[in-house]
């Protein structure tokens, strides 16, 4: 414990020599420091997708930066302390797991959940189970939130076959919207079977976001292999018909289930 106290308090004050010392950090704000945590979460999302042990460490060193880096920030604004930061979550952590540091019981997982919802209600009179879910969140993500918060009060389908069901409705209802040629209504029936498919996701256990990350890495992949066929053919793609495309395609496909 002694070695970790150690390592946080040397970071700790390497932030403030860095904020005091170098004209890059001195210029800093909670602004200009926004995208660059942004980029540095999707790098820890990468490093995690990769299962890359090594990027996972080196990406949570850069987060615990940018994390001391806006406490740097509010002290010096007189906002807050690095301590209210600290004790601030210490506090919600043990008020959110009354199973833990208090005498209720619960049955597993989905339980505490359900507690977890209920006890961030009354956390600053909060009016919606929703209103915790960030709004710069990406459009799938949220939507997976979104399902698993409404889930927390009950709002759920029983059954995977019945949130099937209304997949086949949307897509029914898709169907229409196009033969109407209203793009305007075809555009929310998108966004509705989107929303039922990632709602099917969630009961078949399947990360949305996730799949369709490793289905565009696995379209990347071939579509590169595509490129060097061709180019061992003496030619480019854009300079093949869809059919030659479509040919190499399936070939590309071949070997990787092969392989």
């Amino acid at each position: 414990m002694q070695n970790k106290a150690d390592s946080f308090l040397r970071l700790v004050k390497i932030m403030d020599e860095l904020r005091e010392q170098c004209p890059w950090d001195k210029k800093q704000t909670i602004h200009t420091l926004r995208p660059l945590t942004i980029e540095e979460t999707y790098e820890l999302a990468d490093a995690i997708t990769a299962d890359d042990w090594k990027g996972i460490k080196e990406e949570l060193g850069d987060m615990m930066l940018h994390i001391l880096f806006y406490a740097k920030i509010g002290s010096e604004q007189k906002q807050f302390e690095l301590e209210d930061v600290l004790n601030g979550i210490c506090e919600k952590l043990i008020f959110r797991h009354p199973h833990i540091y208090s005498d209720v019981k619960v049955s597993g997982e989905e339980e505490v959940k359900q507690n977890w919802e209920k006890l961030k209600m009354k956390e600053g009179n909060k009016k919606s189970v929703l209103g915790g879910v960030p709004p710069s969140l990406p459009a799938v993500v949220k939507a997976t939130r979104i399902q698993e918060k409404a889930k927390q009060v009950g709002f759920e389908w029983d059954n995977k076959e019945d949130v099937w069901k209304k997949v086949e409705e949307e897509i029914g209802e898709l169907k229409e919207a196009i033969q109407l040629a209203s793009q305007e209504k075809i555009e929310e029936e998108f966004g509705d079977v989107l929303f039922s498919m990632i709602n099917y996701a969630r009961f078949l256990q399947v990360d949305a976001e996730g799949v369709l990350e490793k289905t565009n890495q696995k379209f990347i992949r071939r579509f590169q292999q595509m490129e060097t066929i061709a180019e061992g053919q003496g030619t480019k793609l854009q300079d093949l018909t869809l059919t030659q495309m479509d040919a190499i395609w399936n070939e590309v496909k071949k070997q990787n289930r092969l392989t």
